[in-house]
């Protein structure tokens, strides 16, 4: 059996959280692939490493010194390095980066530098072989990720036995380094996962699992034990944080399950995430999660026939298309369409949707209404369970919430509420106790 783990900012703050991740890896032998990220904060008011790299790359970029901001970084890797007695010269790859940055390097390759760093320091902490991300992960010249040229390089890994590989970045073509979103390094551990053809793809962290709702709203909510690809898009896609939303996917093409994990209580088993034909069909809670995200308008026309008229909705839908505009979900009636778009993409657009709107379609009315926010109700075994739906309304009832949008996914998994952004704490908090 083999492993690929994968760990986080918190878990690589300082020396004590690298003696914690040594002593999870060599605590099974099957955890061969390490993907490293930056390190994180290791206290509230901390600096990420990364932050700082982005903050000297945009000084360098403005002519003004960096040499303060650089030091602080300077100094964390030393300290880790110096506690735990290791031989990697980062004075030498330190003052290289101090110079690449300095004479204009882009805010890719700083970044990049963090994982970079933290990777060489645990690959000889644990005497493993380090190998560079630039050597497996690639995009294309116009930054978008190249995945056919990355499964070809990455094959290489399953010759290796016993790897350390800095995630968050790769290159192009042409050789600059390209990084993916922040918390990309959760992409890195599943290409890699997929590579190496692992068993198990283990994502460590500093939570216990992926939680049923959010800590921050309901602070005592349940880990998940188990949950499918398909919940975790959902769940990820309405602000469920623990996994980078992109990092299911190399993973659940190779049918490999991920478990994630805290570093600080590695003795709790916490969620595994499954292909959706692991999926028990007898779960206790029809309910997987609910998460939401504010900051929605929803624009709804009305027009009398319109069920009828060939392409309304087609045109309605290319008004928001030419604006780069996407709908996030379109309830209908037999004389009335809802379109939900969230208010950064409509901002500064909105007069001229309205406009082409009007002109295009001549809707009967159309009304507009922003301060909304979206809940999802996540979970397979709710199109298997009566009265999932009955609970959900109930319990915003029984919480005095409105309910200004209803949406069910043709899957049966997913059912999208949208309420005032006032009321969006009080309904997350009334649907969790309803069925937890």
């Amino acid at each position: 059996m083999y492993k690929t783990v994968k760990f986080g900012g918190s878990s690589l703050a300082d020396a004590t959280q690298f003696q914690k991740v040594k002593n999870i890896i060599l605590a099974d032998d099957s955890r061969r692939y390490v993907v490293v990220s930056a390190p994180g904060k290791r206290y509230k008011g901390d600096d990420k490493i990364t932050d700082l790299l982005y903050e000297c790359q945009q000084l360098a970029q403005g002519g003004a010194p960096f040499d303060q901001v650089f030091g602080r970084i300077r100094r964390r890797y030393l300290q880790i390095r110096d506690k735990l007695n290791l031989k990697v010269d980062l004075e030498s790859e330190l003052s290289d980066i101090y110079h690449i940055i300095e004479n204009g390097a882009s805010p890719d390759y700083a970044a990049s530098r963090g994982e970079y760093l933290n990777a060489l320091l645990m690959a000889d902490y644990l005497g493993y072989r380090f190998v560079d991300a630039s050597e497996l992960i690639c995009f294309h010249d116009d930054g978008t990720y190249d995945d056919e040229t990355t499964q070809a390089r990455t094959r290489m890994l399953k010759k290796l036995d016993r790897v350390v590989i800095p995630g968050f970045y790769g290159k192009r073509r042409d050789g600059s380094v390209r990084t993916f979103s922040r918390g990309g390094s959760d992409i890195t551990g599943a290409i890699i996962a997929r590579a190496t053809e692992s068993d198990l793809y283990e994502n460590w962290t500093d939570v216990d699992g992926f939680l049923m709702a959010d800590p921050r709203i309901v602070p005592d909510a349940k880990v998940i034990e188990t949950v499918t690809y398909s919940e975790l898009r959902e769940l990820s896609y309405m602000g469920a944080t623990v996994l980078h939303e992109d990092s299911i996917f190399p993973v659940r093409k190779a049918r490999i399950p991920i478990n994630v994990r805290n570093t600080n209580r590695p003795e709790v088993h916490g969620t595994m995430i499954v292909p959706d034909v692991m999926a028990s069909p007898d779960r206790d809670c029809p309910l997987t999660g609910v998460a939401g995200s504010r900051g929605f308008t929803v624009i709804t026309l009305q027009k009398d026939n319109m069920n009828s008229e060939p392409g309304f909705a087609y045109r309605v839908c290319s008004v928001f298309a030419r604006y780069n505009v996407s709908v996030e979900c379109m309830p209908c009636g037999i004389d009335t369409m809802s379109i939900v778009s969230s208010d950064a993409q409509l901002r500064g657009k909105m007069d001229a949707i309205y406009h082409d709107i009007m002109a295009e379609c001549i809707p009967d009315t159309v009304e507009i209404a922003s301060c909304i926010a979206l809940i999802a109700t996540v979970g397979i075994g709710m199109v298997r369970s009566r009265g999932t739906a009955a609970k959900i309304f109930s319990a915003l009832a029984d919480a005095d919430v409105n309910v200004r949008i209803i949406d069910q996914g043709s899957s049966e998994m997913n059912v999208i509420i949208g309420v005032e952004q006032r009321d969006f704490e009080r309904a997350i908090e009334a649907i969790y106790r309803k069925f937890a």
